[in-house]
C-alpha cells in the first residue's frame, strides 16, 4: 500500500524529528521520543537494512494513546555513533541486545514493552529473556528471534536458502566492498523481495536511505551476517552474555508475535514450532504484511502493543 492510498498514513517525506541524543554504554544513540513522559514506555527497535521510519505511523499511534514512546537508531544506522574508535564494531547479536538495555538504563527507564523485527526484534528478544524484569511485554515479527549459532551451518531446504543470498553474499569481501559500493541498491532489492506487496516510493525508501550513510554501517553490518555463522569472532564484552544466549533462553513475559503473509525472507507459520520458547502467554497472528510489518500495518502493530500492555 502506498503513502498515497492511505490517507491515514503519514506522508513519505514525513520524518520523526526532532532527534534526542545519550550516552549509554559504548554508544551515544540518536533516537526520537514521542508521548507523555510519563506514561508507560514503549521501546520501538527497527531492523536491517530500515530505520526509525519502520514506526513513522506506530509511534504517533501509540503516543496518543497514552504510551511514551522511544525508538532509537541502532549502532550503524543514522546518527547514532561509538562514543570510542577503538571499539569493536560488532554486530553481534548480544551487543544489540545490550545496546538496547544500556539505553533504558541511560533514560532511567525501569520497565518497557519490548517491540522489533529483524535485528530490533532479536534485541526485543534478548531483553525479554535476559532480563524479564525489566520488560512488560514483548511484540516481535517471526516469533523467537535468539540465533542458535551452534547450529547456523545446518542448511535448510533448498528453497528456504534462495532468499538468504545477501547473507552467503557478506561472507566474502567481495561482499563487503558490494555492500560499501553499492548499499542502496542492496538495501531497495532486499525491500522489495522481502515485502513484494509493499509498493513504497522514492521519497520513502530515500528517507531511510540515509541511515546507511553512517561510517560504521558497513563494518556492523558485515560483522553481524558472519558472527551469526560462527565465521567471526566476538568482542569480548559480549561474551558472557554470548554464553547465556547459546542456552536458547525461553521467555516468559506476555508476548505477541506477529508473521507477515507475504514476508519474502521468513515465511509465515502458525507459530507452534517456536511455542516452547514462550512460557507465558503468547498470542500468534499473520499479518497481511512483508517483513517489513510495523510500517506496512501500522494498525496491526499498535494493537499487539497495547494487548501485552494490558496484561
Amino acid at each position: 500500500m502506498t503513502d498515497q492510498q492511505s490517507p491515514s498514513r503519514a506522508s513519505s517525506t514525513r520524518r520523526l524529528e526532532p532527534l534526542r541524543h545519550v550516552d549509554a554504554g559504548v554508544l551515544n544513540i540518536a533516537y526520537y521520543e514521542a508521548g507523555p513522559a510519563d506514561g508507560l514506555t514503549v521501546l520501538l527497535m527497527h531492523g536491517f537494512p530500515y530505520d526509525i521510519h519502520a514506526y513513522v505511523d506506530v509511534a504517533p499511534m501509540l503516543a496518543a494513546q497514552g504510551c511514551r514512546v522511544i525508538v532509537p537508531y541502532l549502532r550503524g544506522y543514522g546518527p547514532t555513533r561509538f562514543r570510542d574508535a577503538a571499539t569493536p564494531r560488532s554486530g553481534e547479536q548480544a551487543a544489540i541486545g545490550a545496546d538496547m538495555m544500556a539505553l533504558m538504563d541511560a533514560l532511567r527507564i525501569k520497565r518497557a514493552v519490548f517491540a522489533g523485527y529483524d535485528w530490533g526484534g532479536r534485541a526485543a528478544c534478548i531483553g525479554a529473556a535476559l532480563w524479564p524484569e525489566r520488560c512488560i511485554g514483548l511484540v516481535c515479527v517471526n516469533a523467537y528471534l535468539i540465533q542458535d549459532i551452534a547450529r547456523a551451518m545446518e542448511p535448510a531446504r533448498a528453497e528456504r536458502e534462495v532468499p538468504l543470498w545477501y547473507q552467503y553474499y557478506f561472507q566474502l569481501e567481495r561482499g563487503r566492498a558490494g555492500l560499501a559500493a553499492n548499499r542502496r541498491d542492496i538495501a531497495r532489492i532486499l525491500w522489495s523481495q522481502w515485502s513484494p506487496n509493499w509498493q513504497f516510493d522514492d521519497a520513502c525508501f530515500e528517507r531511510t536511505a540515509a541511515a546507511y550513510d553512517n561510517p560504521d554501517y558497513v563494518d556492523v553490518v558485515i560483522h553481524s551476517y558472519r558472527h551469526r555463522f560462527g565465521l567471526a569472532e566476538g568482542d569480548p564484552q559480549y561474551a558472557e552474555l554470548q554464553r547465556r544466549l547459546a542456552a536458547l533462553p525461553p521467555i516468559s513475559v506476555p508476548t505477541v508475535t506477529l508473521d507477515g503473509a507475504g514476508d519474502g525472507v521468513v515465511p509465515a507459520t502458525d507459530g507452534r514450532a517456536s511455542a516452547a520458547k514462550f512460557t507465558g502467554r503468547r498470542v500468534h497472528r499473520v499479518i497481511p504484511a512483508g517483513h517489513n510489518l510495523p510500517q506496512e500495518e501500522p494498525e496491526a502493530f499498535v494493537a499487539a502493543v497495547m494487548e501485552v500492555m494490558k496484561e
